[in-house]
């Protein structure tokens, strides 16, 4: 019954917000409840400001009829294609914010990103591997005309603003034997959201939990 009424909530939600509907091609940008110690409030203390929402993912709307699927690159289940109500079970508690790309062929873009499906999440956040985390999915995907990615790459930040790395960084690193890529080109949902090819768009997304 539970899930039942959740269902009912989220296809409602669909209507609200001046009769605005998801689109393929949208990005859904979420912004987590944090936990002590865990990958995204090392995100946060990275990339993070005095924003009210720090986001720490991002994902891509596929539209189909009347189903809804998400595509994104996420530790727990590598890149995939899931339906929408799953992709927000896998958030709980967290806010949700969705954006529309201008000036691009959602089309491909979502062609390209389930392309990806089955590859690994790149824990290693490098540019130069098969693997692949969110908002490098995303890059990947979002093209212009001239095939240049509409997200551009800037040196990526590992350190929070005291200077101090992260214990969640410097255990991960440690533990893939490698230095800590600060200054790697790359990308994060947090600078990616405020990308000016992007424009809000009034749908409303719930998680239980």
């Amino acid at each position: 019954m539970k899930r039942l009424l959740y269902l009912l909530l989220l296809m409602l939600s669909f209507a609200c917000g001046r009769g605005e509907r998801l689109r393929s091609g949208d990005l859904i940008f979420v912004a987590p409840q944090l936990e002590a110690d865990g990958m995204d409030t090392a995100i946060v203390a990275a990339t993070g400001g005095p924003e009210s929402l720090n986001f720490t993912h991002v994902a891509i709307v596929e539209v189909q009829g009347d189903s809804v699927w998400v595509i994104d690159a996420t530790g727990k289940r590598g890149v995939s294609r899931r339906p929408l109500a799953v992709f927000l079970e896998d958030f709980p508690g967290s806010v949700f914010e969705v954006r529309r790309v201008r000036d691009v062929d959602a089309s491909a873009a979502v062609s390209r990103a389930r392309s990806y499906c089955g590859r690994s999440y790149d824990y290693r956040f490098l540019p130069d591997n098969e693997d692949l985390y969110c908002s490098e999915l995303v890059q990947k995907c979002y093209l212009d005309a001239s095939g240049a990615p509409v997200f551009p790459s800037e040196p990526m930040n590992w350190l929070a603003p005291d200077g101090s790395l992260p214990a969640y960084w410097e255990e991960l690193f440690r533990a893939l034997g490698m230095d800590v890529p600060q200054g790697v080109p790359g990308t994060n949902p947090q600078k990616m959201s405020q990308s000016a090819c992007l424009e809000p768009v009034a749908v409303k997304l719930v998680s239980r939990g």
